[in-house]
C-alpha cells in the first residue's frame, strides 16, 4: 500500500573502495514510531544514515519516502524532505545565537531584511516545547551539551522535519538529561513524526523503541517488535554469537598498595582519599558533575593541586606535572577520546607508540624496525582491527581507537597504574566485552586499574571495590557484591 512508511529502502547496496558498506540492507520507518538501528561498529548504520540524509546516495536498491522514490541527492533535499539528523558530534555553532542557530537556512525575511522580533518570538515558542529556558540570543558555545542537543531537536522541529535521525543521543547526558530527553521523543512519536534511535545502550534501546533493526557486517538481519526482544537475543544478533561473558572478571588477589590519595583538593575535588591495591580495579560511580574526572586530572597532575598528596609505591607525586605522574607510572585514558584521547590526523602507531618514543631510540633515532615489531604485536595481543598500522586512528572503531590509548600505556615500561574514565562510551557490545578482558587480565599481571564509568552495570561487574562521589567528595566505599545499583544512586544523590 502506498505510503504505509514514512520512508523505506529495499536491498540497498553502497560500495567503496574495498570495501562492500551495505549488502542489501533493508528498513522502513513507520508514521509516529521509534524504530532502533542496531549493530557493532563497521556494521552499516553510520553508512545507511548517510544514504538516507544525501550524504552518500545509494549503489543499488531502493529508497522510497512515503511510497515514492526519495529522490535525494544532497543533504539539503533530505531536508526539504522532512529529514533531519542529530549527530553524536553536534552540528551547531559555538559563536552563534540559539536562535541563529536554529533558523540558520530559513531566517523570516521581508524583502531580505530579517525579522529579528518574529525569529526570537519563534524561538522562544520552540524552547517551551522542549523544555529549555534561555535567552534565544545567547551564544550555542556557552550551552552544556544536554542543552545544545535541546537545540539541535529545534532545529529539527523549525524545518518541520517528518523523520527526525537521533545518534548516540544520550552518550554525554546525565540521568536527568535523559529522562527529559526520552519525554520529548514521547511528544515527538504523538505529533506522528517518525525517529531512528541510534544508540549502544541496549537497556535504553528495549526501553524507548517500537521496533529494532540489526544490522551486521553491512548486513541486513532482522527487524523485530521489541515486546519481543530479550537483551541476550539482541546481542546474539547484533555480534553473531551468544556473549556468556560480557563481564569476564576473575577473582584475583590484591597485592600491596600501588597508588594512594591523602586529602587531595583542587578547585572541584574536596579532601579525597583513597587506596588502590596492586591487581585490584576500583571503580568510582557518580552522576554527572560529581567530579569523577576532575579527580582523575588532579591525581595526574592536569588541575592545580590545593592540597593533599598522591603516592606511588610509596613515592610522593609531583602537584600539577603530568610528565612526571607518567614517568612514574601513571597512565590516563580520558574519557572524551576524540578531543583528548586520540591524535586524530597521525596513524595508529604514532598513537601508540607516543608516550614510549624513548624505549625505541637507538642513540639520536628511533628504532623504526624495533617500534614497528612492537605495535605489530600490540594489534595482534589486543585484537585491534585495523588494516595496517599506518592508518590513521580517526578511520577506526571507537572499540578499536579505546584499545590503541590503552596500548599505548601497556607499551611503556613501569606502568604502574591505569586511570580509565568512561571506559566504553560510544563503544558497541562486542568491543566493550574485549575491553573487559583486556582490563582482566591486566589486574591479573599486577597493574591497578581506577574505573570511572557512568555505567553501573560495568561498575558492579567489573570492580573490586567502589567509591561514591558526589560533589567532589567521596560518600560511600563498597566491597565487591556488597554494591547495588539503588546503594550506589542513593549515595550519588
Amino acid at each position: 500500500m502506498e505510503g504505509e512508511f514514512l520512508l523505506e529502502v529495499k536491498g540497498v547496496h553502497k560500495h567503496f573502495p574495498g570495501v562492500h558498506a551495505l549488502n542489501g540492507v533493508n528498513f522502513q520507518l513507520k508514521k509516529g514510531e521509534v524504530h532502533a538501528l542496531v549493530g557493532e561498529n563497521g556494521a552499516g548504520k553510520s553508512t545507511l544514515i548517510k544514504i538516507l540524509s544525501g550524504v552518500h546516495n545509494i549503489d543499488e536498491g531502493e529508497y522510497l519516502i512515503e511510497g515514492k522514490p526519495a529522490n535525494i541527492r544532497t543533504p539539503h533535499e533530505a531536508i526539504e524532505k522532512g529529514i533531519s539528523v542529530i549527530y553524536q558530534e553536534l552540528m551547531l555553532i559555538p559563536h552563534m545565537s540559539i536562535a541563529e542557530n536554529i533558523f540558520f537556512s530559513h531566517l523570516p525575511n521581508t524583502r531580505g531584511k530579517v525579522n529579528w522580533k518574529e525569529v526570537y518570538e519563534k524561538t522562544r515558542e520552540l524552547m517551551s516545547y522542549v523544555g529549555l529556558d534561555e535567552n534565544p540570543r545567547m551564544k550555542v558555545g556557552y550551552l552544556p551539551v544536554a542543552k545544545q542537543q535541546l537545540v539541535e531537536i529545534i532545529k529539527a522541529l523549525s524545518a518541520n522535519a517528518k523523520i527526525i535521525i537521533m545518534d548516540e543521543p544520550t552518550s554525554a547526558l546525565s540521568n536527568k538529561e535523559i529522562e527529559n530527553l526520552c519525554r520529548i521523543i514521547k511528544e515527538l512519536k504523538s505529533k506522528g513524526i517518525g525517529i531512528i534511535y541510534i544508540s549502544h545502550k541496549l537497556d535504553e534501546i528495549l526501553e524507548l523503541s517500537d521496533r529494532i533493526t540489526v544490522l551486521r557486517d553491512g548486513q541486513y538481519i532482522g527487524t523485530l517488535d521489541t515486546a519481543e526482544v530479550t537483551h541476550d537475543k539482541l546481542v546474539s544478533m547484533m555480534v553473531g554469537r551468544e556473549l556468556k561473558d560480557m563481564y569476564p572478571r576473575q577473582a584475583c588477589t590484591p597485592g600491596d598498595v600501588v597508588l594512594e590519595v591523602k586529602g587531595l583538593t583542587t578547585e572541584k575535588v574536596y579532601d579525597v582519599s583513597f587506596d588502590v591495591r596492586a591487581g585490584e580495579i576500583v571503580g568510582f560511580s557518580g552522576l554527572m558533575g560529581a567530579g569523577r574526572t576532575e579527580l582523575a586530572r588532579a591525581i595526574i597532575g592536569a588541575d592545580t593541586r590545593k592540597s593533599g598528596q598522591v603516592i606511588i609505591d610509596g613515592k610522593a607525586v609531583p602537584a600539577d606535572a603530568t610528565d612526571k605522574a607518567l614517568e612514574m607510572g601513571i597512565g590516563y585514558v580520558p574519557e572524551d577520546r576524540k578531543n583528548h584521547g586520540i591524535f586524530a590526523q597521525c596513524c595508529v602507531r604514532k598513537n601508540m607508540t607516543i608516550s614510549a618514543l624513548r624505549q625505541f631510540k637507538n642513540k639520536i633515532k628511533i628504532n623504526r624496525s624495533n617500534e614497528t615489531l612492537s605495535v605489530n604485536k600490540m594489534v595482534d595481543d589486543l585484537h585491534i582491527k585495523t588494516p595496517s598500522i599506518e592508518q590513521l586512528i580517526s578511520k577506526l572503531s571507537g572499540g578499536n581507537q579505546q584499545k590503541v590509548i590503552l596500548a599505548r600505556f601497556l607499551m611503556m615500561n613501569g606502568i604502574k597504574v591505569l586511570i580509565i574514565d568512561e571506559p566504553t562510551r560510544g563503544i558497541d557490545v562486542g568491543a566493550k566485552a574485549e575491553i573487559y578482558n583486556i582490563l582482566d587480565q591486566l589486574t591479573h599481571q599486577g597493574l591497578a586499574v581506577v574505573m570511572i564509568s557512568s555505567e553501573m552495570p560495568e561498575i558492579l561487574s567489573m570492580c573490586d571495590r567502589i567509591y561514591v562521589m558526589k560533589k567532589g567528595r567521596i560518600t560511600a566505599e563498597f566491597k565487591r557484591g556488597e554494591a547495588t545499583q539503588e546503594k550506589l544512586l542513593s549515595n550519588a544523590i
